[in-house]
């Protein structure tokens, strides 16, 4: 191999090595984390990322199918101007707490495979998300929707393999998402909205029910439940009541839930409970474990 393809092939490995999943957002992210607490910084920015899994019973066309679900929670510095992860982080970025939701389940012959990804800012506790992104992917096709915080305004773009759906581009009210109370539980439960509020349903939920992606009334309550908080979200226009069990101690780690709505179409609708039972948990600088044998950690997330 002679110098100058040597160098090139050098160079690339390098740069595979700096731009790969997690390495600059866990290994440079100090902003904004003075005004979060000392516990609340040594759980968060420690190099790795929070893991769990979930054994999920999924309410679809009318039936339950059995899959999983894997919550990913990780702090990086985001790019308040791009909205993007900041490869090089600067004194005018934010530290964002992202989660990635992940459910996958299978409906007869074919799959689901459904990801959410928000990003919620440290600097202010009271603050909206940054960004919100979801796709969902099955063999009819594929779904993305991204949701920006710009302006005080929630701006929107969704795409869809559906005619009804087709590709739009619009702006709502930025009443609270649904998709930001994870990571409002995990940051400061104290901040969660109770009583008769809006706010907007799951993506996941509104794509699999072709639901407008708007604000709705709700009903929220807290229930404390031994040493666990049942957090329980119930939309009277949709007929949906989402429960969220989360520990009433710091870190607030959730440990499961249950959606209830009409699940199906026509005769084969029908009143389903969706369920997410933890299965196992652990901190991991996942990113770096990426060979073959890092498949036992799978295995240890009980994720075949």
């Amino acid at each position: 191999m002679n110098i100058s393809r040597f160098l090139a092939l050098k160079t690339l490995i390098v740069v595979t090595v700096i731009f790969s999943c997690g390495f600059v957002s866990n290994q440079n992210n100090t902003l904004a984390v003075e005004k979060t607490t000392k516990e609340f910084n040594n759980y968060w920015f420690n190099g790795e990322a929070e893991i769990t899994s979930f054994q999920l019973e999924q309410a679809r066309y009318g039936e339950i199918h059995k899959g999983n679900s894997v919550m990913i929670f990780v702090t990086e510095p985001f790019s308040k101007e791009k909205q993007v992860k900041s490869d090089k982080p600067s004194a005018n970025d934010e530290s964002v707490l992202k989660l990635n939701f992940e459910k996958k389940f299978t409906t007869g012959i074919y799959p689901y495979s459904m990801l959410s990804s928000t990003f919620l800012p440290l600097s202010n506790l009271n603050m909206p998300l940054l960004k919100s992104t979801t796709s969902v992917q099955e063999w009819c096709g594929q779904v993305f929707i991204q949701i920006n915080n710009k302006k005080d305004k929630w701006d929107i773009k969704s795409y869809s393999y559906f005619e009804s759906d087709g590709d739009k581009e619009f702006k709502l009210e930025q009443n609270m998402l649904e998709d930001e109370l994870w990571s409002k539980i995990r940051t400061n439960p104290d901040l969660l909205p109770v009583g008769k509020q809006k706010l907007i349903p799951s993506v996941f939920y509104t794509r699999l029910m072709h639901k407008d992606l708007k604000a709705y009334d709700v009903e929220i309550k807290k229930t404390v439940v031994q040493d666990n908080i049942d957090y329980t979200i119930y939309y009277p226009e949709l007929k949906r009541t989402l429960s969220i069990h989360y520990k009433n101690a710091f870190p607030y780690s959730i440990e499961g839930w249950e959606e209830i709505y009409v699940s199906g179409w026509g005769e084969k609708a029908e009143i389903l409970t969706t369920k997410a039972t933890k299965l196992k948990r652990i901190k991991l600088d996942y990113w770096t474990k990426n060979k073959v044998e890092d498949a036992n950690f799978r295995n240890e997330l009980g994720l075949q």
